[in-house]
């Protein structure tokens, strides 16, 4: 009898041990290895902080450090997946290998338009709601002074007058008309994801001369109720998105300087009699009594009001990447002069 358990007992632990579970447990953890490696871009040889790396089939993974160096533990035979934004993802196979010396090839899209809204980039046939964005090549040329005069007459239902002649004056724009009559019907201006707060800057005409325009990459401007689900109540006017240059890791140093000279002058005049017009019009009217005290000057006073001046701007940039930071830089002066 005792034979016999023995016997039951050892046919149970045989089993025990030749589960597929435990084969599998116990294989997984005896060829566990510590994976150590560098990533890098396939071109320029630099080094990319940041890639994703994922053991395939799980969601264990890490990301390479300011070296482009990870290290992570997997099975021997697992494969790992390499991913970063603008370059191909990679499988790559282990097998049993300790270091890994990963090389990614950049990846260019080409499709359809997108645009950056509040939430992220959508392709433009994609959103129910009405947006059109215009980019630097399409902005108004000549001796642009603030950001509305960029896109002036760019963008359907969008109107931007200037409030005055002075130069840096303040601009209105109104995205499909007004809707109130006591409260402000300027649109929400959004700059880079930061929102520009209403209200203006004490000492300055327009908040919005703080930006430089030969930094602004595009305009994106939303035009219907649609923006307040982003935004909430501020964008029941619309929304302005502003998005700058900015560099980029794969690109080299470059530096750019942009210069212009602008000459103003008067367009026309307003139509008026001339002195001596003048004088036999209150002659006729009023007789010698109205002329007396006329003098003889003759002076057209819109000669001596207007005049013709120089504007001038410059700016100068540079962008690239240091040690895989993207950045761009600028520096800019305009001086405009009012006729």
């Amino acid at each position: 009898m005792l034979k016999k358990r023995n016997r039951l007992l050892a046919f149970l632990i045989f089993l025990l041990v030749s589960s597929p579970l435990f084969m599998y447990q116990g294989a997984a953890w005896a060829q566990s290895i510590n994976i150590e490696g560098q990533v890098r871009d396939a071109d320029t040889d630099q080094a990319l902080v940041g890639v994703n790396i994922v053991i395939q089939g799980t969601t264990q993974g890490t990301t390479t450090d300011l070296d482009g160096n990870f290290s992570l533990t997997a099975d021997a035979e697992a494969v790992l997946v390499f991913r970063y934004i603008g370059y191909q993802s990679l499988e790559v196979p282990v097998e049993g290998r300790t270091s890994l010396d990963v090389r990614l090839r950049s990846e260019s899209i080409y499709g359809d338009e997108i645009v950056f809204i509040g939430y992220g980039v959508r392709r433009v046939e994609d959103n129910t709601g009405s947006i059109s964005t215009v980019s630097s090549a399409d902005f108004n040329q000549g001796g642009l002074t603030n950001v509305g005069e960029m896109f002036q007459g760019r963008v359907p239902g969008v109107e931007v007058t200037t409030s005055d002649g002075a130069p840096g004056a303040g601009t209105v724009i109104r995205v499909r008309g007004g809707s109130s009559l006591s409260a402000s019907n300027d649109p929400l201006f959004v700059v880079d994801g930061m929102v520009l707060e209403g209200g203006g800057i004490s000492g300055m005409r327009n908040p919005l001369n703080t930006i430089n325009p030969n930094d602004i990459e595009s305009i994106t401007v939303l035009k219907d109720a649609s923006a307040t689900a982003i935004y909430g109540s501020r964008a029941s006017n619309g929304v302005i998105i502003i998005t700058t240059k900015r560099g980029r890791v794969d690109q080299p140093l470059s530096v750019n300087y942009s210069g212009k000279f602008t000459l103003h002058t008067r367009r026309s005049t307003v139509g008026v009699l001339s002195t001596d017009e003048f004088r036999q019009t209150v002659d006729d009217l009023f007789g010698d009594r109205g002329t007396q005290y006329f003098g003889t000057a003759d002076t057209d006073w819109q000669d001596e009001i207007y005049r013709n001046t120089y504007s001038q701007d410059h700016n100068i940039s540079a962008s690239g990447a240091y040690m895989n930071v993207p950045f761009h830089a600028s520096f800019g002066f305009t001086g405009n002069n009012g006729i």
